[in-house]
């Protein structure tokens, strides 16, 4: 079965903000047809898919459900590339992602509309879309989150896990003007300098909260069609007006057509949507003449202002008998088979949660910014100085270890990880050629002033985590190699008091901790802005209607779109996006309608 060959609506791309803003059109425009086209496989009624504590597993080499791009290798990273990882199933990456319920502060979403001028964006008319897509079981009725939106937010079935415990306690009691909080998601300033427990994109029966099934496969549109392993080329443009897209099914060689009446939608992400308009003539003219692009629409802005968090992760030994996931993931066929037969049975073990325990969304106080160094005062100046509920980094704990950080043979592990919320840095994504090849620069830690916050984040989290009752010893293989009689090494196997004193570092110690972080920093799977809503002149691609430039019937609906970036897991902002989207689209019909 294939796509007949027209439709109202057509989306490029079966992600995310697609799964949600194609269920909101379906079910508020019966008599109109809709047409998802994703270039992965369908994740409908997978265990792998639907089993939180399998999340490591797309991780795995030879995955199916994700793709990715390595970047060119870059001095700021020591010379490395990074590989970028991205979701490719239909519902994108939240068939995949680790769940993480983390959302923005109001301030990103106001900068969006001040900054950029991109009205309706701002967190009066955006905050409601973030609490209409969800169920938050933790709490029903706490201000600013959902109760009757369709997907679940818990902190996940009971496991038995209590690392999280541990690090709200501990994190809490070595600084006191850090204290607990039940809320570090409340978009505002009161949720920045907290110890939080992590809530999860999971139900309290412990299932992934992702789109494709919540908000697609668990309702019968009749006018929805859903189309896996559709690889969309190219927009079709005609005279200034896009008219449908050209797509290969199912990793056939020939090329077909499917035609829009009313809208095509690039739905394929901040590591996709820009490769499309490119590869349709959408771009910047000198590269497009390059690489043989006939161009439609001199457009510079289409794939720069790439962006990710860049991330740190530091793992720990823990007790034997403690009980990490770490083991659970890793040891093969036969442990995974046991737990699904738990799982499958009402007791959903390990795998009802992903492991991702606790956080703080860490700032510092004023007396703090000397620690950071003088290479972190200009960036500190321009990005946080004047915007409290602007955190610098979030720090967390987790105990699923992904199979690159999981080297340490049959110790349980827990890993303290901490990410930059706003990083300066700036990277592009390109074709290179009129096929499918790729010219990625991450543009990772090229300002000094971010490797000053990620070292300050790493010794916070080593003195969290010394303190861990189940701690033995640092992994240290995958730590800084400190020069021998340094202070700052670790060499103690058992946790240390709550009021020992704090490790001294050299300037030696930190050249060693950079170091480090330019060797290990990756992508945190959270890639956004190659298809920027600014102002033309500012590099723009979209308006804030979502139109691309230049071009009619033609819209962009997913994290590239982001002309900022936000600090937090770009999850909740996809989705609110998806209902953004559904919201302005459905408008201009109802408009024309009543023409």
């Amino acid at each position: 079965m294939s796509p007949q060959p027209e439709y109202d609506i057509v989306f490029a791309g079966g992600g995310t903000a697609a799964c949600v803003t194609a269920r909101r059109l379906a079910s508020a425009f019966p008599h109109l047809s809709i047409l998802l086209l994703e270039r992965g496989p369908t994740t409908k009624n997978k265990a792998e898919h639907v089993q939180p504590g399998q999340c490591s597993l797309h991780l795995a080499p030879g995955s199916k459900t994700m793709s990715s791009y390595t970047s060119a290798p870059s001095e700021s990273l020591g010379g490395r590339s990074v590989v970028v990882s991205f979701g490719q199933c239909v519902g994108g990456s939240s068939s995949v992602n680790w769940m993480v319920y983390n959302r923005p502060a109001a301030s990103d979403l106001d900068e969006w509309e001040k900054t950029f001028g991109n009205k309706g964006w701002g967190a009066k008319d955006m905050i409601p879309l973030f609490e209409k897509s969800e169920d938050y079981e933790i709490e029903p009725g706490k201000p600013t989150h959902g109760s009757e939106g369709p997907l679940k937010v818990s902190y996940g079935a009971a496991t038995g896990l209590n690392f999280w415990q541990e690090f709200v306690d501990i994190g809490s009691q070595i600084k006191k003007d850090r204290p607990k909080s039940d809320e570090g998601n409340g978009f505002d300033a009161n949720s920045v300098n907290v110890f939080f427990r992590i809530p999860k994109w999971i139900s309290s029966a412990g299932r992934r909260s992702d789109v494709a099934h919540h908000y697609v496969y668990n309702n019968d549109f009749a006018n929805l069609s859903v189309f896996d392993e559709c690889h969309v080329s190219r927009v079709l443009i005609e005279n200034g007006v896009a008219s449908g897209v050209e797509y290969v099914l199912d990793k056939q060689e020939d090329f077909r057509i499917v035609k829009a009446r009313k809208l095509v939608v690039v739905s394929a992400g901040a590591m996709g949507s820009p490769l499309i308009l490119e590869r349709s003539g959408i771009g910047r003219k000198d590269l497009l003449e390059r690489v043989g692009v006939p161009v439609v629409a001199d457009l510079p802005g289409v794939g720069e202002n790439y962006q990710d968090h860049a991330v740190i992760a530091a793992p720990y030994i823990l007790d034997s008998n403690s009980d990490s996931m770490t083991l659970v993931a890793h040891q093969g066929p036969e442990t995974l088979g046991a737990a699904e037969d738990q799982w499958n049975h009402g007791w959903p073990g390990f795998l009802g949660t992903n492991g991702v325990e606790a956080a703080i969304k860490l700032r510092p106080h004023a007396e703090e910014l000397a620690e950071l160094g003088p290479e972190f005062t200009e960036y500190w100046n321009e990005e946080f100085a004047d915007k409290p509920d602007k955190p610098l980094l979030y720090l967390g704990n987790f105990v699923n270890l992904p199979f690159s950080q999981a080297p340490f043979g049959d110790r349980e592990t827990m890993a303290v990880f901490c990410y930059l919320c706003y990083p300066e840095s700036r990277g592009y994504l390109h074709i290179s050629s009129s096929a499918n090849a790729v010219n990625f620069q991450a543009g990772f830690l090229s300002h000094a002033g971010e490797v000053a916050a990620l070292r300050w984040g790493y010794k916070k989290g080593r003195e969290i985590a010394r303190r861990f009752n189940s701690y033995r010893g640092e992994a240290a293989s995958a730590h800084p190699t400190f020069k021998e009689g340094s202070a700052a090494a670790l060499t103690e196997t058992l946790p240390v008091s709550l009021d020992a004193p704090r490790l001294t570092y050299s300037s030696e110690d930190d050249d060693a901790i950079d170091a480090f972080i330019r060797q290990t920093a990756q992508t945190n799977y959270h890639s956004v802005g190659t298809c920027a809503m600014k102002p033309l002149e500012q590099g723009g691609v979209v308006d804030d209607k979502l139109n691309v430039y230049g071009i009619q019937k033609l819209k962009v609906a997913d994290l590239s779109i982001l002309p900022s970036n936000v600090n937090s897991n770009t999850y909740s902002t996809a989705i609110a996006i998806g209902e953004k989207a559904a919201v302005i689209i459905a408008d201009e019909l109802l408009s024309r309608s009543r023409l």
